[in-house]
């Protein structure tokens, strides 16, 4: 072996003496490579390479907008490469230096609220810098429901609760959801404070369901159930509801200790009933569509949205044992108005009303006994000398 190859040797082991792994090491600006990379100089007489990866997160960065030659920069040595051609140099990482500093100054611990920034979002969570040490929340714990596109979140700053933290193994894990629920029951604390059962407020519609609609009232929803939309019949809310609608809700119950809230659209909107006692009286006839019939009698609708009862016993004055075997749905009849609540949403029917009564029905009761219009007629009679008893028998 040649002197000369003994003395690039012994400068090799001496430069690697010097330098290792892990070190950290401050050298100056030389220049930035077509390949984004910052050369440096360092005190031993080599040089060291900062990939853009390796000097910030930031994957767009241009290090030529950042630094300027002869700039000093710290930065930990992460391996040795060695080149025939260029003798000693390093592969050098400001940004793992910077991450390693912020472990050893940590000042917030497991249950902390922190502010973190959102680095990158993954398939399995986000990454996310708080005060330079890298974290990562799952996806699982980004939301109380389930997010779908975790990117709506790249680049925001975000409070989250820490979970886990392990500096030895640089483990940061956080929770968004925790901190969203917090919030939440602190908003719902505030929102349930102004509001009162019986108030009618704005509110805009926030999703839709098949049982009905979530209506916004100020960062809390409150639910609409499909019987309460409307007074006509809804079978399907998006029938008559759209995303992001305003509308106005009247709040029929509180429930604090779940926090929700019980709307109804319907009780805003003036109903069918409330001018039913103007336009439907006791004695009035009406047509009417049979809608449901029961074995204790039918429901027929006089008007829209108002359905009165005819009970089995009203239907006809002959004997009826089952109301379907003279009624069925869609049927329209004559009815007869026999009492009408429209408090209690009530109207009392009749078909049987609007029928002549068998003439023995008019002279005699059920059981045979004499009628009022027997009683009558023998009223007017009373100078024949006969008695009660002579004409009616024991049937008195």
């Amino acid at each position: 072996m040649s002197e000369t190859n003994n003395e690039f040797l012994a400068a090799l082991e001496s430069a690697a003496d010097q330098i290792k792994v892990g070190d950290v090491i401050t050298g100056e600006l030389l220049t930035i490579d077509n390949d984004n990379q910052a050369v440096i100089g360092l005190p031993t007489g080599e040089e060291g390479v900062v990939p853009a990866r390796e000097y910030s997160d930031d994957r767009n960065i241009n290090l030529a907008d950042e630094l300027k030659i002869g700039d000093s920069i710290e930065a930990v040595v992460i391996s040795n490469v060695t080149s025939d051609k260029e003798g000693v140099s390093y592969l050098l990482s400001k940004k793992r230096l910077d991450a390693r500093k912020a472990w050893e100054n940590l000042n917030f611990g497991e249950g902390d609220t922190v502010d973190a920034k959102v680095i990158n979002a993954v398939r399995g969570g986000l990454i996310v810098d708080v005060n330079g040490v890298r974290g990562f929340v799952p996806a699982s714990m980004v939301a109380e429901r389930f997010v779908s596109d975790l990117n709506q979140f790249k680049n925001k700053d975000i409070k989250a609760q820490v979970i886990e933290i392990d500096p030895a193994n640089a483990r940061l894990i956080l929770s968004r959801k925790a901190v969203a629920a917090q919030e939440r029951g602190a908003h719902l604390a505030e929102v349930f404070s102004k509001l009162t059962v019986g108030d009618v407020v704005e509110g805009t519609v926030a999703r839709l369901t098949d049982f009905g609609a979530f209506v916004d009232l100020g960062g809390v929803d409150g639910l609409v159930h499909v019987s309460e939309i409307s007074h006509d019949r809804v079978k399907n809310p998006a029938d008559v509801l759209s995303k992001g609608e305003k509308v106005n809700v009247k709040i029929l119950a509180l429930d604090t200790e779940k926090g929700r809230i019980s709307l109804s659209i319907k009780a805003t909107q003036p109903g069918p009933w409330d001018k039913a006692a103007e336009e439907i009286a006791a004695g009035a006839v009406l047509e009417g569509t049979v809608k449901r019939v029961k074995d204790f009698g039918a429901f027929v609708e006089v008007l829209p949205g108002i359905e009165g009862l005819v009970h089995v016993s009203q239907i006809s004055n002959k004997r009826i044992e089952n109301p379907s075997e003279v009624l069925k749905s869609g049927d329209k009849i004559q009815v007869k108005v026999l009492d009408i609540k429209p408090a209690e949403e009530r109207i009392s029917l009749s078909m049987k009303a609007l029928e002549e009564k068998p003439e023995h029905q008019e002279r005699r009761g059920k059981d045979g006994s004499a009628s009022r219009a027997d009683i009558a007629a023998y009223k007017q009679d009373d100078d024949s000398g006969a008695t009660l008893g002579d004409i009616f028998g024991d049937k008195l």
